[in-house]
């Protein structure tokens, strides 16, 4: 026996993969293998630098990447670990004052910066009130920027001073827009924004002051996560970092919708990607057993033919990862160019890290989906040369879909896919598979009895279905789950899409209306009226604190740096509603019907989150102190709350009746179209207690990120529109052989050209048409799952699936026939010869 060296192994395995570089097999598999890779590089390559080019913009609503929170000034071993690290830092104090100026004085929110705030984004102010904006610069020592409602309030103008303290300051120009001001929308006082460098002197910050300090840090990405895991265990009570994701619930809802999408069609594309790698492999392997055969006769052993395989599948591999981590790389780059007008100015580049992870996809997936097949050329007996009916002992069946489900597995692991949402693609598939094969093999069946009467053309394509119809259910199901992946993905896209501009439509309250007082509450609701505004009802508001559940402190029961605990460290904003408000769905219990009866406490609704933080149940007794008096409520229900509506939205809802006797303000947001700039003013002087706050900015980038991830998701369509096309080639190929040598007979025994295209028309259509109706169920199954459990979206029956077995048969069909002309044109002496 022959004993090749692994250099000779080497050299044999690449000039038979030279040689055969121009079978249609070797390409497609080729094709796969590269669509897999590109499709994974791409994504992963545009999903991370969107994600920070998401992030860049998100991070103006912060003001900077990260922000360290606390009622204490910063300790100076947490400033050192900061600077320490390369990171830039910027001061804020934010408390509330009395500004006193002449003509009276203003309760207001005071906002000390120093010269590098803010590190993201840009403050914008004006040099006359509602005039035009300008960006940049920010208050110099001895001046002071304020809001235009406090001019309004106090009668003066700019150049005028004011007292903060025992320090004057010069108003000198209208402050319009603070990049971190998103957040805190319910700030009911006027702001004045101030140099730091005057703090101090205002003599207004004394111990037991309430004061906010935040310390802004921006820098590289590694920088900051060692900042964060370096001071994370040793946070003060009082103190929290923030980031992107906490300090916006729109944007953190945008981002995570986006990765998730993302996620999924990335594994969509490399799952039909890897199925024409296991239908190409199958026919690569079958068109080798001859060749293996004859290498055993001259003297290969076993393991050095498996080898020989093994090496040309493992250069064809990385020939085809390396040339896709390539054009993944050149898509991305094309898509940045085409949207420089969307994206911000620094988009950041993307490292080394998705092109080694889309490679590492690619070769995971051919080694799963490849490998079982080619392990047969191994065991190919040598007397196959003289008897071509001798086959291998196929591997077993565990290892072939073990192999299978352990390489998804690792592609899903690398993908960070949750476990729900791979639970219900992977759960949705593979029960949508079975249940359809067996119903698609009852089907083939039941048409034997219709073969007799037939014309010659049905019963030569439904004979070739019926002549193996194990191979023909598998051939259903491989089209079927190609159709059905672009069906899902296209109906997530536009519905996904659909959800996400719902939650800002063109009428998105662009206003708030805070500190309505009781005796405006009718007149100023006239008044919006009259502007033709779009208003959400109004809400009583008062600020109250959650002290007891059950009669237990609810310090007791909240976790360290949790939503429960922020919410008891502070005032909430309370009030009560007859009606579910919009934008609310209960989840547990029930909405009251009526007032609360005279022998049980009156109820409240606790948003569901919170409840969970705090470990809430229905029935609970919550006690509140509010304005220095203790009332009590029991939960009667839990509700979702869809925050980024841009609505009035509250944890807490009490049933009416509730707080009768204490004091409310109305809170409520309208919409009003552009260009009412001069109406808004009126409005403001004519009801001066009334905070009115715009949002239109805010709104703008809501926006503009919306639009980056719809473009994301719409690009993401055409990899796995790549991917579906190849596992179609694929499975056309892999009974091409066969077809190839049944034409010829036919042919031979004299039928016609047309009568055999007419029977591949019929074959694939019917095949095509069986595939849509196994993709057209799937979907719906596989849908209804997502979106129950992985989306949070409402599932309703989809009417359009019902044309994918038309798009099946017509796709299907012209492929089919167009993919198999080498069935029809090659010459049936040659072909019969070789046979």
């Amino acid at each position: 026996m022959t004993r090749l060296s692994v250099k000779h192994l080497c050299t044999l395995a690449l000039r038979q993969l030279l040689r055969d570089a121009r079978a249609s097999e070797v390409r497609v598999l080729f094709l796969a293998v590269l669509v897999a890779v590109a499709a994974s590089t791409a994504i992963a390559y545009f999903g991370a630098r969107l994600n920070s080019a998401m992030q860049l913009r998100a991070s103006e609503f912060l003001a900077a990447d990260l922000v360290l929170q606390g009622s204490s000034p910063i300790r100076i071993e947490q400033l050192d670990a900061g600077t320490s690290r390369g990171l830039q830092h910027a001061r804020v104090v934010e408390f509330s004052s009395v500004v006193a100026a002449d003509a009276g004085i203003q309760l207001s929110s005071i906002k000390a910066v120093d010269s590098a705030y803010p590190l993201r984004g840009e403050l914008r102010s004006a040099a006359t009130p509602y005039g035009s904006e300008s960006p940049g610069a920010s208050p110099a020592p001895g001046e002071a920027w304020v809001e235009a409602r406090l001019l309004t309030a106090l009668g003066l103008s700019l150049g005028d001073s004011i007292d903060v303290g025992m320090k004057p300051l010069r108003m000198t120009r209208v402050l319009t827009y603070e990049p971190d001001r998103a957040g805190n929308f319910y700030s009911l006082t006027p702001r004045v924004l101030m140099n730091m460098a005057d703090l101090e002197a205002t003599g207004v910050i004394q111990p037991g002051s309430r004061v906010t300090y935040r310390d802004l840090w921006r820098g590289e990405p590694q920088a900051l996560e060692s900042y964060r895991q370096a001071i994370e265990q040793q946070l003060a009570a009082n103190q929290r970092l923030l980031d992107t994701r906490d300090g916006n619930r729109q944007i953190g809802g945008a981002l995570g919708r986006a990765e998730r999408y993302l996620n999924m069609a990335s594994l969509v594309a490399v799952l039909l990607a890897g199925v024409a790698v296991a239908l190409s492999a199958s026919r690569y392997a079958a068109r080798r057993l001859d060749a293996s055969a004859l290498l055993r006769c001259l003297g290969l052993s076993r393991h050095q033919a498996l080898g020989l395989f093994s090496l040309q599948l493992t250069v064809l591999g990385l020939v085809a990862s390396l040339s896709g981590a390539w054009v993944g790389w050149l898509a991305q780059l094309g898509l940045f160019a085409l949207l420089q007008g969307l994206l911000p100015s620094a988009v950041p580049s993307g490292n080394l890290a998705p092109a080694l992870a889309g490679i590492g996809t690619g070769l995971v997936a051919l080694a799963g989906f490849a490998l079982p097949p080619l392990a047969a050329l191994g065991r190919v007996p040598p007397l196959r040369v003289l008897r071509r009916d001798l086959l291998p002992t196929p591997p077993s069946s565990w290892l072939v879909y073990g192999a299978a489900l352990f390489a998804l597995g690792l592609i899903m692991w690398r993908l960070s896919l949750d476990l729900i949402l791979t639970f219900a693609l992977l759960g949705g598939g593979i029960v949508a598979a079975t249940l359809l094969a067996g119903l698609l093999l009852l089907a083939l069946r039941s048409l034997r009895r219709m073969l007799s009467a037939a014309p010659l053309a049905w019963r030569l394509g439904l004979g070739q279905l019926l002549r193996h119809p194990l191979a023909a259910a598998g051939q259903a199901l491989a089209f079927g789950l190609i159709l059905l992946a672009m069906a899902l993905i296209a109906l997530l896209r536009a519905e996904l899409l659909d959800n996400w501009q719902a939650q800002l439509p063109e009428d998105a309250p662009n206003h708030f209306a805070l500190n309505i007082l009781p005796d405006d509450r009718e007149p100023f609701t006239q008044r919006l009226r009259e502007l033709n505004a779009t208003s959400a009802p109004l809400y009583p508001v008062m600020p109250g604190r959650l002290t007891q559940i059950n009669g237990q402190s609810v310090q007791q029961r909240v976790s360290k740096d949790s939503a429960g605990e922020r919410a008891v460290q502070r005032d909430l904003s309370l009030t009560w509603a007859a009606n579910l408000p919009q934008g609310n769905a209960i989840v547990d219990g029930t909405w009251w019907q009526s007032s609360p009866p005279d022998n049980r406490p009156p109820g409240v609704s606790v948003e569901a989150d919170l409840a969970a933080s705090l470990g809430l149940k229905l029935n609970d007794l919550l006690t509140f102190d509010i304005g220095g008096e203790q009332r009590q409520a029991q939960v009667t229900s839990l509700r979702t709350v869809h925050w980024d509506s841009f609505q009035p939205n509250f944890y807490m809802i009490f049933q009416p009746g509730t707080l009768l006797g204490l004091p409310a303000t109305y809170l409520t947001s309208f919409y009003l179209a552009p260009g009412h700039d001069a109406e808004v003013v009126a409005l403001s002087r004519a009801f001066p207690a009334v905070t009115l706050l715009q949002v239109d900015a805010l709104l703008g980038q809501l926006r503009s990120i919306l639009a980056q991830v719809t473009l994301a998701v719409e690009y993401v369509l055409l990899f796995v529109l790549a991917a579906g096309v190849t596992g179609l080639l694929a499975g056309l190929q892999a009974t091409l052989d066969e077809r190839i040598r049944q034409g010829a007979l036919l042919r031979a025994l004299g039928a016609g050209r047309a009568l055999l295209v007419k029977a591949r028309r019929i074959e694939f259509g019917l095949l095509g048409a069986a595939s849509g109706v196994l993709a057209a169920l799937g979907c719906e199954l596989i849908s209804w799952g997502l979106y129950r459990y992985a989306f949070n979206l409402q599932w309703a029956p989809h009417p359009w699936l019902l044309v994918l077995p038309l798009i099946g048969a017509l796709l299907v069909g012209a492929a089919g026939v167009f993919g198999t002309r080498r069935a029809l044109n090659a010459s049936p002496l040659s072909v019969l010869r070789d046979t």
